[in-house]
């Protein structure tokens, strides 16, 4: 399966939880409602899988992303009135570490479901 079609899908799953929810719940929620819609659209996913940072090759902590669909794309979700840089920047930085060549940044928290796709620039680069 290609990155569009997997991004296709969650996209899908995670307009039929905003849909079926709207929005002002916690996101613990709403990620238990999207590995629920996941599994049904038939994808590979983990939840919260964890992983070591680094910094010049030491172990400085761990991060956990929400979603590795695929395992290749990591998911992030929200649960916010509005997306900030700040929330960009740390899916961006997720799809770095985990080494991972696209991310998707789901907002539940607004009125209309947010999506911003993030691209791995190691990855972009290849592509050219």
């Amino acid at each position: 399966m290609n990155i569009n079609d997997i991004t296709y899908k969650i996209n899908g799953c995670a307009m039929k939880v905003h849909n079926t929810l709207g929005n002002g719940f916690q996101e613990v929620i709403y990620q238990r409602c999207l590995a629920i819609e996941l599994e049904r659209a038939g994808l590979n996913f983990a939840r919260e899988l964890v992983h070591p940072i680094f910094y010049e090759d030491i172990e400085v902590g761990s991060r956990r992303a929400d979603f590795v669909v695929e395992d290749k794309v990591i998911v992030e979700l929200k649960a916010l009135i509005n997306l900030e840089d700040v929330h960009l920047a740390q899916a961006k930085n997720y799809v770095v570490a985990y080494d991972k060549p696209f991310g998707l940044l789901i907002n539940f928290g607004a009125k209309s479901l947010q999506f911003k796709k993030i691209y791995n620039p190691k990855y972009q680069q290849r592509q050219s």
